[in-house]
């Protein structure tokens, strides 16, 4: 969905479709996100069927006669193979495993061909872009090399505005690869398997052998120390208690290892909480280095603040702690390896690494980077200066300069649907949001657009399961369960469904059948990884969907001061798992959030049980949100398990108070509308009767609040309809004019994809 989890690179998508209106934009995606609602075609496929869909592709080139023979003859190897294999991907077959129409698979293979020209002799340049849903798949390399095999047979590679690129899922990532970042990697591209490259490191290195046995990758790592094999975790810039599949898994690993070391900048971290030893690092404006991007483009890193306390650059944690091994391990001689005293004596040693490989940038130093700015890898020593395109020449980083045909067949999932699981569950990227959410997480505004988690479902499904918006289910999969509210969406296929990856332990808790605390959307997911990249299989999982049995509410809010917030969040963080459902939220004062470094922040409880909980919970609930004060308004009834608490400002001159914070437990209706009036500090002139004892229904002057748009400037969908029916015009002169006046749209553009849509659903006469 690049639309959202690739903002920057989308509006240059944009800006190429504005300048050349034959472009075409062709989207890949189980769901209609907003990306593929700006597609000319949507390949709404069925979960898991890239490599069917590539290798369809493939056939109907070759049948029609639009591949590169001559290309593929002089630059590359292992195409019969290839060839053999997909010979029976008819395009009937490969339509109905899809699930998408013969038409658009044949539309979407000749756009490929000709680079959306729709004239082979004329083919313009085609360029795929790619990210999660091909790696985070139990054979995403077969999905992988399957598209790059498209590229390889129409000559799609090498030339401008053309060829495969993997937008990485974090920044820096391209670095991470470069020095050997994984447990079968070694620097500059080697492979740990390949006797020659670790010649290569023991001599850079001066040591006899470097150890030919890879170490665990990630998943491996924890079902390894879950059953007690490795005794000790070292977790450096990770969250694995929320980001890694099949939780339970992870948890027993964490709580079975003897020794757990956390490196980590941020405290909200559901990972610090397993720590034996936490080591504050250095956050990347607090630090100096280097980083790659998507480009290969080397920039320099310099520390814009110093590292507050203890905090250190993870390299000189590493370098410090290595050294300190070596004596104690009784092999001192090996301290020299480490001896580190700045991050351009590493940086160094990564350099001469690079010698004679396809990255080499031996060229380069670190002054060279202070004054010709950022370079393009290859630079090597002679020719600093960087390469803007590879394999423009048709040579490949192979011993032979050819490129390699991947002949991988298609694999069903790793977990198929069945009748006890009919659901396809995919997770994925929030517009607003990042990954465990230890940064994201703690800013109350960046949870205007999706301000609490949920599970997303084709409205048909939402009615067959006799649900409503908003109705509590159980999602559960062979490894756990979770409850959350349900909200229909039309960018779900029937019988799929959608979470976030965001919502971790720190926001979604709660409790099973079973009484175990709930992990956040990962218990739900499996851990089943690709056997090449090791990449788990987060983008399916098969569930099945019920309404959950948790008939008595619990709904609490308030505005909290600043420096209280995250002490706040703590105290309830603790109380989740006291309830069937919970889920714990910040939200933010939307004036305050546009002008003021410390926006005005609140904290939003909302959870459910089969059973009314015990008082002295929704005791503890109010005593954290001050809402336990003498004067607060107070009604109780423990017989029927009904409790409400406000906390009103004091009264005006006109008699108007503003609420502050409130509780409700047990008859919950009021509280869509209490938190509505919370929200937008709307001063209303009750009786503190009619404060206390409203219920569904909305007093006059309630109001109900709009859906938030644009996050950056807090434009809301009820502005943006007002003004665009103030005027006429095309849809682009009607889109300007919105910008121009309400500035939506003109940040970071993430929203870019929305307003276009309410755009075109409002039909204004030009």
């Amino acid at each position: 969905n690049t639309a959202w989890a690739h903002p920057i690179l989308f509006r240059r998508i944009e800006d190429a479709r504005r300048a050349n209106p034959q472009l075409k934009l062709v989207v890949v995606d189980p769901r209609r996100t907003d990306t593929a609602e700006m597609a000319d075609l949507h390949l709404q496929i069925q979960p898991g069927t890239d490599v069917m869909l590539f290798h369809g592709m493939l056939h109907i080139l070759l049948a029609q006669g639009w591949t590169q023979p001559d290309y593929m003859a002089a630059h590359t190897h292992g195409f019969e193979a290839l060839q053999a294999l997909v010979t029976d991907h008819t395009p009937d077959r490969v339509a109905q495993i899809c699930g998408i129409s013969r038409q658009d698979l044949l539309t979407a293979t000749r756009w490929f061909a000709t680079g959306g020209s729709d004239d082979p002799g004329q083919a313009a340049a085609t360029l795929s872009l790619y990210c999660q849903g091909l790696n985070q798949s139990s054979n995403g390399t077969a999905k992988n090399a399957t598209l790059i095999n498209l590229h390889l047979a129409t000559a799609q590679i090498g030339r401008p505005g053309a060829g495969p690129l993997s937008l990485t899922g974090q920044p820096n990532a391209m670095g991470g690869r470069e020095v050997g970042g994984m447990a079968n990697l070694l620097s500059a591209h080697r492979d740990l398997a390949n006797p020659q490259h670790r010649a290569e490191i023991a001599a850079l290195w001066g040591v006899a052998d470097v150890p030919a046995k890879p170490g665990l990758t990630a998943v491996e790592m924890f079902e390894a120390a879950a059953d007690g094999h490795i005794k000790a975790l070292w977790i450096v810039c990770t969250n694995p208690a929320q980001s890694m599949p099949d939780q339970k898994t992870v948890r027993r690993a964490l709580e079975r290892a003897e020794f757990v070391i956390v490196q980590e900048a941020f405290a909200t971290a559901s990972t610090c909480n397993y720590a034996d030893l936490l080591l504050p690092a250095a956050t990347w404006g607090e630090k100096e280095g280097t980083v790659t991007n998507s480009e290969r483009r080397i920039s320099r890193v310099r520390a814009a603040v110093v590292a507050p306390g203890q905090a250190r650059a993870d390299w000189a944690i590493a370098a410090d702690i290595g050294q300190r091994l070596a004596v104690a391990l009784e092999r001192p001689h090996d301290a020299r390896l480490l001896n580190f005293t700045t991050p351009e004596s590493v940086w160094n040693e990564h350099r001469e690494s690079t010698r004679g490989r396809d990255l080499d940038i031996t060229g380069l130093s670190y002054a060279l980077l202070e004054s010709a700015g950022p370079t393009q890898w290859p630079a090597p020593e002679g020719n600093p200066r960087g390469q803007t395109r590879l394999y423009t020449d048709g040579h490949f980083a192979t011993p032979d300069g050819r490129a390699r045909f991947a002949a991988l067949p298609w694999q069903p999932l790793a977990e198929e649907r069945v009748s006890a699981y009919p659901f396809a569950l995919t997770t994925g990227r929030l517009r607003d949001q990042w990954h465990g959410m230890t940064r994201t997480g703690t800013a109350g505004r960046l949870f205007g657009h999706a301000p609490e988690p949920c599970v997303q479902m084709n409205p048909q499904d939402v009615q067959r399961l006799r649900l409503n918006d908003g109705d509590l289910v159980e999602v559960r999969s062979k490894r756990g369960a979770l409850v959350l509210p349900v909200q229909a969406s039309t960018q779900m296929a029937p019988l799929q469904a959608f979470i976030a990856m965001h919502w971790g332990p720190e926001v979604l808790g709660g409790r099973d059948a079973q009484g175990q605390a709930g992990l956040g959307v990962n218990v739900l997911t499996t851990s089943v990884f690709c056997p090449s990249s090791k990449q788990p299989e987060l983008k399916h999982s098969a569930v099945r969907i019920g309404r959950a049995n948790a008939p008595w509410r619990l709904n609490a809010m308030a505005w909290l001061p600043t420096e209280r917030v995250w002490t706040v969040r703590q105290q309830l963080q603790t109380l989740l798992t006291e309830f069937d459902f919970a889920h714990l939220v910040p939200f933010a004062h939307a004036g305050d959030a546009l002008s003021n470094t410390a926006p005005r922040t609140g904290l939003l409880l909302r959870a459910a049980c089969a059973q009314a909980v015990p008082a002295a919970v929704l005791d503890a609930v109010e005593a954290a949100l001050d809402l336990d004060a003498p004067d607060r308004l107070r009604y109780a009834d423990p017989q029927h398990a009904q409790r409400r608490v406000l906390h009103l400002s004091a009264a005006g001159a006109q008699g108007q108070r503003h609420l502050q914070g409130f509780l409700t437990a047990g008859d919950s209706r009021s509280a869509h509308w209490l938190q509505n009036l919370l929200h937008k500090e709307l001063a209303m002139g009750w009786t503190a009767r009619q404060w206390l004892m409203a219920t569904d229904a909305p007093p006059e002057g309630a109001g109900t609040a709009s859906r938030q748009v644009c996050s950056c400037l807090n434009v809301r969908e009820d502005a943006i309809v007002a003004c665009l029916q103030q005027g006429s015009g095309t849809e682009d002169e009607r889109l300007t004019r919105l910008q121009s006046q309400l500035h939506c749209g003109t940040q970071c553009g993430s929203c870019m994809p929305e307003l276009r849509r309410i755009v075109r659903d409002i039909r204004i006469p030009i």
